[in-house]
């Protein structure tokens, strides 16, 4: 790994990105000093310190957990760029005006640390030009770093060199921000708008021109450029105004300011479309509306005839959404050879990306893989044009762009570069198992090998890379219907749950029991990992439904012990077990995760108890765990302690179906302990839960002794239950939504027992059991539960 180390970071602008990338590195604990102008008025640092404020606001929420502005330090230019020289990273953050940042350079300069890297965080500007103006010492150490907005969400960094820039300087870089800040980085070319806005945005001016051109309306057109077509589900318009049209048209105009000789600059002219909105202010959601606007729960849409808003919600006609769901090659086929305009029109702007893409690549990526990463990670695609392309046979496509652009159909006159046609891309595609595409090399150029890489057991490929699946990789030593266990180092177990949703089932709880056998019999620990943002999303109440048609309530209580004593063994296992959480761990989920010895993180996790939703109480020992943990920090085994004031919290998270929207939150909710790991980057999440499980097993691991402990008593369920009652009474829930919470409130209370009473694990879950399967009964659960399973949303009721 690098030995880059930054301590803290200086991010220089208190602007919407600037305020944004200071959250995501406080986010990752990295404390950041945030400059702006001195204020006119007030503090002097008032500008920043108002930017930080407001983050706190902002939706999607650009902090973890609120707390955490706490660990930015306001700042302004006159008192305070002493600062700087504290800082390992320096970001400039500011308005995109060229003479604001060369200004801002001269000023820095000389407070800069000597080791110091400096980035401007730019979305097209000329990173050489504005390392001119740097002195000579800081030149070797600066480089162009565009973050996609919003950053704490977005994957995609683009890193831009400079002739001048040491080339350890972007490894370091890229090292700190993959595992640090859990990005994905593509190294650009300095050239306008760098690779994702220069595709993105150039695909973005023809989707416009392509709807227009076949007459489709604004809600048509999302709905068929968004998840139908594999791409991010704001689609084209939604997602313009979601960036903001000014902020389109910023990048346009780098695009016209820059790119005169460009074969495609006609297709750059700003729709006017675009500069009528932007003209009257509506610049998107930020205004409040654009290409669409909502008024109280309604979407409208602009009807671009009439200049006015009209109601929105038009669709994808089914014959052509029908067509987006077949293999590439037959797909892109229905599409081309269709007479309905929207199949016109799709294929129309799948040339055009195909086209672009190909002209370009030479001119602003090193290869073929960086577009289709830089459309992944800063686009929301799920795979690059040239990936598509290839999918669809490459020679087949290459002919139907070739005669669309033959025929004038196309937006540009340029032919296809001579490398589609000629060589090796011919018969092998852009993207092989040797690498990728260069064209400037002429050569398959494989993926940067960089150390903080090798933490990545499985990173995310392009299509034609040959790259084999997790499921598929390593040796197995047990699979059944729903559950694979294998290894990759004969050290430790993997278990991946392969269900839909990684729901925990019979087979899956029978899958985990044999994986806990092999795990002590031969391996230093079992990690339960899945390759995708799903650990699990709770227990599969649809495989029960079979028993409990048969056998009601009683033939669901022995399914529902057999998974609480698949907790207690995972937690009692004499190697460890570690979660590696990606994505969402709700229910069952979360259960699974509590019961580990250890719990790994991906930051952008989602973890609670959320059975209310489904008129249950958890069932798989979450609430015997929230009574425990609240008796261990109350003091365990001390008769006297004040026990509830611990437990209040878990069981507001349980009755209220609290979820943590990140791994912080998830800390802060009790879900993650302060003694767990958050890993930044989804694709670390593996590697560093089997590091985890070495070094508990080799620090001489032993599993906890198992022991009573005291809960609450009948007194504190008295009290949960007022509080119940004026949330009753002020209609804030319901009379069942009371029936469920008190129910959990006797749980990780002990019941009808005294404060202080001592009890065991298995004592709550047969509590748990016994609430579990009689709310089963109840009308109100079995609407709850036919809900979910028929629409995916919780009734209320």
């Amino acid at each position: 790994m690098s030995r880059f180390q930054v301590r803290k970071v200086a991010v220089l602008g208190a602007g919407v990105m600037g305020a944004q990338i200071a959250a995501h590195l406080v986010n990752v604990r990295v404390p950041v000093v945030l400059f702006d102008l001195p204020a006119k008025d007030g503090p002097k640092s008032g500008i920043a310190q108002r930017a930080i404020e407001n983050l706190k606001k902002l939706k999607p929420a650009p902090l973890g957990v609120t707390d955490d502005a706490a660990l930015i330090t306001a700042a302004n230019y006159d008192e305070h760029l002493g600062l700087l020289g504290e800082c390992d990273l320096v970001i400039e953050a500011i308005a995109e005006r060229m003479d604001w940042k060369l200004e801002l350079y001269a000023k820095i300069a000389p407070f800069v640390a000597p080791r110091a890297i400096v980035a401007s965080n730019t979305s097209g500007l000329s990173i050489t030009t504005l390392c001119a103006a740097l002195p000579e010492s800081i030149k070797p150490r600066f480089c162009g770093i565009h973050f996609f907005n919003p950053p704490r969400y977005m994957a995609l960094v683009e890193l831009i060199d400079t002739p001048t820039t040491e080339a350890r300087v972007l490894d370091e870089l890229e090292s700190f921000v993959t595992t640090f800040l859990g990005k994905s980085v593509v190294r650009a070319k300095d050239t306008p708008n760098f690779i994702a806005n220069r595709v993105g945005i150039a695909g973005m001016l023809a989707t416009m021109k392509e709807a227009e051109a076949f007459g489709l309306s604004y809600d048509v057109v999302d709905d068929l450029t968004g998840k139908k077509l594999g791409r991010a589900s704001s689609g084209t318009f939604r997602t313009a105004d979601v960036v903001g049209l000014d902020t389109m048209a910023h990048v346009i105009k780098t695009l016209q300011d820059n790119l005169a000789g460009d074969p495609f600059f006609a297709s750059y002219a700003t729709p006017p479309v675009l500069a009528g909105l932007i003209k009257a202010g509506a610049l998107g959601q930020k205004s409040g509306a654009g290409f669409f606007k909502k008024v109280g729960k309604d979407i409208l849409r602009l009807d671009p005839v009439k200049q006015e808003y009209v109601t929105a919600g038009g669709k994808a006609d089914e014959i052509v959404a029908r067509m987006l769901k077949k293999a590439p090659p037959e797909r892109l086929k229905l599409l081309r050879e269709s007479s309905h305009p929207q199949a016109q029109f799709l294929w129309a702007i799948l040339r055009d990306s195909f086209h672009y893409a190909a002209v370009h690549l030479e001119d602003i990526a090193e290869t073929a893989r960086d577009i289709d990463f830089a459309m992944r990670w800063g686009f929301g695609a799920s795979q690059g044009p040239f990936e598509l392309w290839q999918a669809a046979g490459w020679k087949q496509v290459a002919e139907w762009v070739k005669s669309d652009i033959d025929a004038g159909k196309a937006l540009s006159r340029a032919p296809l570069p001579a490398w589609v046609f000629d060589g090796p891309v011919a018969s092998a595609g852009v993207h092989t198992t040797e690498g990728s595409w260069s064209t400037s090399l002429e050569a398959y150029v494989p993926r940067r090998r960089l150390p903080v890489y090798e933490r990545q057991h499985f990173p995310e490929n392009v299509f034609g890379a040959g790259a084999v699946g997790p499921l598929e990789s390593g040796t197995e030593l047990y699979r059944n219907a729903e559950l694979r266990v294998w290894t990759l180092d004969g050290e430790v177990l993997i278990a991946s749950i392969t269900a839909k949703l990684h729901l925990i089932s019979p087979t899956v709880t029978e899958g985990l029991l044999r994986a806990v056998e092999l795990a002590e019999a031969d391996f230093h620990g079992l990690v339960i990992w899945s390759p995708d943002d799903v650990f699990s999303a709770g227990a599969n109440l649809e495989a029960l439904m079979p028993i409990f048609m048969k056998s009601g309530a009683k033939g669901i209580a022995p399914e529902e012990k057999k998974l609480q004593d698949a907790m207690l063994r995972i937690r009692y296992a004499q190697v460890p077990v570690v979660s590696a959480i990606r994505g969402i761990a709700l229910g069952g989920g979360c259960e699974l995760a509590l019961h580990s010895a250890r719990r790994v993180a991906a930051m952008e996790s989602y973890m609670g108890l959320v059975e209310v939703g489904v008129g249950l109480i958890p069932g798989g020992g979450g609430l015997a765990y929230i009574a425990r943990r609240a008796a261990e920090m109350a003091g365990a085994g001390n008769a006297n302690a004040d026990i509830l004031k611990f437990a209040i919290d878990g069981f507001t998270s349980a009755a209220m179906a609290k979820v943590g929207t990140s791994a912080i939150e998830s800390l802060a909710l009790g879900y993650l302990l302060e003694s767990d790991v958050f890993v930044a980057h989804k694709d670390e999440l593996l590697f560093v839960a089997i590091q985890q499980a070495k070094a508990l097993f080799a620090s001489g691991y032993r599993a906890p002794v198992k022991r009573l402990f005291p809960v609450a008593g009948r007194g504190a369920v008295a009290t949960l239950e007022g509080q119940l009652a004026n949330l009753q009474g002020g209609a804030f829930i319901s009379a069942h939504d009371f029936h469920i919470s008190a129910l959990i409130a006797e749980v990780i209370c002990g019941g009808d027992v005294d404060a202080g009473s001592l009890v065991s694990e298995e004592y709550l879950m047969a509590m748990e059991r016994e609430r579990f399967c009689g709310l089963l009964e109840h009308p109100k659960t079995q609407e709850r539960i036919m809900g979910m399973l028929q629409t995916g949303k919780p009734v209320r009721n």
